[in-house]
């Protein structure tokens, strides 16, 4: 598959998301980086983001609650080219009423090649990064060849046929 290179500037988009049981850890990591945060352009969900907006004392566009959509919106943001980096600070060890959101957007974070840190220490590693504060590359794959494929195996079909992959109970 083709390789595209698309830019992420110096100054991120990033989101900052934690389930109940880890917002006190990515607080307390927000409070030690904030003067970086400030840096940037900050995303939250629900709670979260009201959370670090109060405690940071920046701006923090802050989206629905992780469980109304917020995961969601997080993901659709990936997949628009609006997020930049991702800090999830998610509860492995809870069961989440919305777990196939999470689910869902750890894949587009891995999809759109989007660095994604899912605890203190790959937040504290990624985020002293010299990266962090310089333009960068990211190559993603050129996904225009495989939404092509979809279309031309469609008008191929028969009507009533199922696509590869498709599962017949849904």
């Amino acid at each position: 598959m083709d390789q595209i290179s698309l830019p992420i500037g110096s100054r991120k988009r990033i989101a900052l998301i934690a389930h109940d049981h880890k917002k006190k850890d990515l607080l307390e990591w927000a409070k030690f980086n904030r003067d970086a945060l400030a840096q940037h352009i900050i995303i939250g969900t629900g709670t979260t983001g009201r959370l670090l907006e109060q405690t940071l004392n920046i701006e923090v566009i802050k989206l629905q609650s992780g469980p109304l959509g917020g995961d969601q919106q997080i993901g659709a943001k990936i997949a628009e080219g609006e997020i930049d980096f991702a800090i999830f600070f998610w509860d492995p060890l809870e069961s989440q009423p919305h777990d196939p959101d999470v689910k869902a957007l750890l894949r587009l974070a891995v999809v759109w090649n989007i660095p994604i840190a899912c605890n203190r220490a790959s937040a504290d590693f990624m985020f002293s990064s010299p990266l962090m504060n310089e333009a960068y590359q990211r190559t993603l794959p050129n996904y225009e060849t495989y939404r092509q494929r979809i279309v031309a195996e469609v008008e191929q079909m028969e009507p009533g046929e199922l696509l590869p992959g498709d599962d017949p109970t849904e």
